[in-house]
């Protein structure tokens, strides 16, 4: 069963992030591309069962540590307490 992903709205990089980073125009570039796929997504999935990990997730984490050159996926989640970009 695929679970739904959630968006944490409490917290905005509008005040953190400079409007010309390239994250601005990458982001709605894979929201996008996603948004396309869910359907896709939805077909792959069982219907019954645990939820699972939203695959958006996964896809999200994976070009952040593309992008930003984090290897492992530990020092990634490490990263991701503190860095405000990978929020």
């Amino acid at each position: 069963m695929r679970d739904e992903a959630e968006r944490q709205a409490t917290l905005t990089p509008d005040g953190f992030v400079p409007h010309d980073h390239p994250l601005r125009r990458i982001t709605p570039l894979a929201e996008t591309a996603l948004r396309r796929m869910s359907p896709l997504f939805d077909q792959l999935y069982a219907s019954n069962g645990r939820p699972s990990i939203p695959p958006e997730h996964p896809f999200n984490s994976s070009l952040l540590m593309a992008f930003y050159t984090v290897r492992p996926e530990r020092r990634f989640c490490e990263q991701l307490r503190y860095n405000i970009l990978l929020k």
